[in-house]
């Protein structure tokens, strides 16, 4: 039986293929393509809420839970079940966002808490390295559970109160109601 040598995988990937191993590791799970790996992607993730530095996890769960819990009420008033009655549907979209807002919120309380149990190995240590994971302690993911949560209920109360209040808001911005002149007189009486 003859021994086998360990040879370098990396040189394997060398040559004009653009696919190659993410920084030149083959054994991360993870490849580098063209556009996972181009500077305008990085910009974009980098600029994203979960990834951009300086904020607190809070702010960061608010920026968050606003942008999806003002869209998770959309598909509930479009194809839910109530969506022929007239005020059935916005309110069903609302409860629907909160719904799963609070699940959600739910499972990240429950993978904080499994993950951070006595001294967490690998990336999710205090002492991480990896730019990728801003949240490295149980209570940054409570914060950002919370925060989340806020957000995603004001996100979803103002996609409700636009829906409810569509045809004012649409005459209004239609020109068809003067603002001006309705209000003024009835603010300086």
């Amino acid at each position: 039986m003859a021994a086998t040598s360990q040879t370098d995988l990396s040189s394997v990937y060398e040559g004009v293929d653009p696919v190659k191993p993410y920084k030149g590791d083959p054994f991360r799970g993870n490849l580098s393509t063209p556009f996972n790996d181009s500077p305008i992607v990085r910009a974009y993730i980098q600029n994203l809420p979960a990834y951009r530095p300086g904020l607190t996890p809070f702010m960061r769960g608010l920026e968050i839970g606003m942008a999806h819990g003002f869209f998770l009420v959309g598909p509930q008033v479009v194809v839910g079940p109530l969506r022929e009655t007239t005020h059935g549907a916005n309110l069903s979209g609302l409860i629907t966002a909160i719904y799963i807002t609070v699940s959600a919120c739910l499972g990240i309380s429950i993978f904080a808490l499994a993950t951070f149990q006595g001294d967490p190995r690998g990336t999710y240590n205090s002492n991480s390295t990896d730019e990728l994971r801003p949240l490295r302690k149980k209570e940054d993911w409570f914060q950002l559970s919370g925060g989340i949560l806020l957000g995603s209920m004001g996100g979803a109360i103002f996609a409700y109160l636009l829906l409810e209040n569509f045809t004012e808001l649409d005459a209004i911005l239609r020109g068809a109601v003067n603002v001006s002149q309705n209000l003024l007189p009835w603010i300086f009486g």
